[in-house]
C-alpha cells in the first residue's frame, strides 16, 4: 500500500512539474514574441494598410503554427538544442545558425531596450534613454539572482496575462469596425510580402521559435513520451500570440478608422502610443506605457536567455551559472549599443522583426532536412507526413518572401 501511495505521489509530482514546464515554455515563447517590436509593427502596419492588414495576421498565424510545431517537435524528440541538431545534420551548420540567432537576438534586444524606454516614457514621463537603462539593469538583476529560473517563469506569466487584459480594454474603447476586419482577414484589398515577413519574423523568427523549446530542454520535458503535450503547448503559444496581435490590431484599427492619422515617419514616432491615447485619453497612454514596458522587459529576458542558450555549441559543459553570466553580458552589450546608436526606436523595432524573418528560412530548412532525411537523429520517432509537407511548403514560402522583401526590410532603417 505504501509503495502504491509513493508511486501515486511520484506520478502526481511528475504531472505537476510537466504542466509547470509547459506553461512556462508557452509564455516564454509568447512574451518573447509579444515585445515592443510586435506592438510597434502592428501599429505601423495597421496605420498604413488599415483593415487589409488582417490578412497578414492570418497568414502569419498559419506560418507560425507550422514553424513552431516543426521546430519544437524535432528538438523534443532529439533531446538536443537547435544548434547541436544542425551540426549533427550538416556539420558546421549549427555554428552558422548559432551566430545568426545570437546576432538576430542582439538586434532584437537593442530594440527591446529601446521599447522599454518608450514604455516608461509613456507610463511615467521618464526620458526614454533612462528608461532603457533602468529596464536593462532590472533584467540584469533578475539573471544575477540565485532564484532567477523560477522568478522568470512566474514573472512572464503574470506580465503576459496583464498585457492581454489591458489590450482588450483599449480594444473595446476604440470601437473598431469588426465586420470589415473579418472580411479582409480572408478577402484582403492588398497583400504585402514585406509586412508578412516582418510580422512572422517578429513572432517566430530568429531566436523566438527556439525560446520555448530550449526552456523545455532545461526543464527536462523532452522525449517521444512528451511529444503530444509539447505539440499542444506549441499550438497554445501561437494562439496566445495570434490572439494578442489581432486584439491589438483591432484596438488600433478603431482609431485609424475614426479618421485619426498616426505619425509613423518622424524620429520620435510612436504610433501605438498615439492610438492608445486617442482611444482612451491619458489613461490609454498610461496603459500603453505599462503594456509596452512589460512586453519589452519580458522580451529582453526571452531574447537574452534564448540567444545565450546557443553558446553551448561553441563550448561543451557550460553550466547554468556560466550561461547566466553570459546572458548578463549580452544584455549589457545590447544596452551599450542602444545608448550610442541614433536610429529612431520605432524604425529599429520594425526592422528587428524583418531581420529575424530573414533568418527564419535558414533554421527552418535545417529542421525540415532532419525531419525528412535524418531519422537516425529522431530516436525511432515517425515524423507526421502532414507536418513534413506543410513544413516544406512553409519553408519555401519563407524563402520566397524573404528574397522578395529583403530590400524593403532594410529600408525600414531609413525612416527619418
Amino acid at each position: 500500500m505504501a509503495t502504491q501511495d509513493s508511486a501515486n505521489t511520484t506520478s502526481s509530482s511528475f504531472i505537476k512539474n510537466r504542466r509547470s514546464s509547459l506553461i512556462a515554455a508557452i509564455f516564454l515563447m509568447a512574451t518573447s514574441a509579444i515585445g515592443p517590436g510586435f506592438i510597434t509593427q502592428t501599429a505601423t502596419f495597421t496605420a498604413t494598410m488599415g483593415a487589409s492588414f488582417a490578412f497578414g495576421i492570418l497568414a502569419s498565424i498559419i506560418i507560425d503554427y507550422v514553424v513552431q510545431q516543426s521546430i519544437w517537435r524535432v528538438i523534443t524528440v532529439t533531446n538536443m538544442r537547435a544548434s547541436d541538431i544542425a551540426n549533427k545534420a550538416i556539420p558546421g551548420s549549427g555554428y552558422l545558425l548559432a551566430v545568426l540567432v545570437i546576432f538576430g537576438g542582439l538586434v532584437f534586444n537593442v530594440g527591446n531596450i529601446a521599447g522599454a524606454g518608450l514604455g516608461l516614457n509613456a507610463m511615467v514621463g521618464l526620458d526614454p534613454k533612462w528608461g532603457g537603462i533602468l529596464s536593462a539593469l532590472l533584467a540584469i538583476y533578475i539573471f544575477s539572482s540565485r532564484k532567477a529560473s523560477n522568478f522568470i517563469d512566474r514573472m512572464i506569466i503574470v506580465l503576459g496575462i496583464v498585457m492581454i487584459l489591458l489590450t482588450v480594454f483599449v480594444m473595446f474603447a476604440s470601437n473598431p469596425p469588426v465586420g470589415e476586419a473579418l472580411r479582409q482577414t480572408v478577402l484582403p484589398d492588398a497583400i504585402n510580402f514585406a509586412t508578412i515577413t516582418t510580422i512572422v519574423g517578429g513572432t517566430v523568427g530568429g531566436y523566438i521559435c527556439y525560446a520555448g523549446a530550449h526552456r523545455l530542454l532545461d526543464k527536462g520535458t523532452t522525449g517521444i513520451e512528451n511529444i503530444d503535450a509539447v505539440s499542444s503547448a506549441a499550438t497554445k503559444g501561437i494562439l496566445v500570440v495570434g490572439l494578442m496581435r489581432y486584439i491589438l490590431f483591432l484596438a488600433i484599427l478603431g482609431v485609424v478608422a475614426s479618421g485619426v492619422t498616426l505619425d509613423i515617419s518622424s524620429h520620435a514616432a510612436n504610433p501605438a502610443s498615439q492610438a492608445f491615447q486617442h482611444a482612451a485619453g491619458l489613461t490609454g497612454l498610461r496603459i500603453f506605457g505599462l503594456i509596452l514596458w512589460a512586453a519589452a522587459l519580458t522580451s529582453v529576458i526571452g531574447a537574452a536567455y534564448t540567444s545565450m542558450s546557443f553558446i553551448t555549441v561553441f563550448k561543451n559543459g557550460v553550466t547554468e551559472r556560466q550561461r547566466n553570466i553570459a546572458t548578463i553580458i549580452f544584455i549589457a552589450i545590447s544596452l551599450a549599443i542602444y545608448m550610442v546608436m541614433g536610429t529612431a526606436p520605432a524604425a529599429l523595432l520594425v526592422f528587428a522583426g524583418g531581420f529575424n524573418g530573414l533568418i527564419l528560412p535558414i533554421g527552418m530548412t535545417l529542421f525540415i532536412f532532419v525531419a525528412w532525411r535524418r531519422q537516425d537523429l529522431m530516436n525511432g520517432y515517425k515524423y507526421p507526413a502532414w507536418l513534413l509537407w506543410s513544413g516544406i511548403l512553409v519553408c519555401a514560402l519563407t524563402w520566397y518572401m524573404g528574397i522578395m522583401s529583403v530590400g524593403a526590410i532594410f529600408n525600414y532603417l531609413n525612416i527619418a
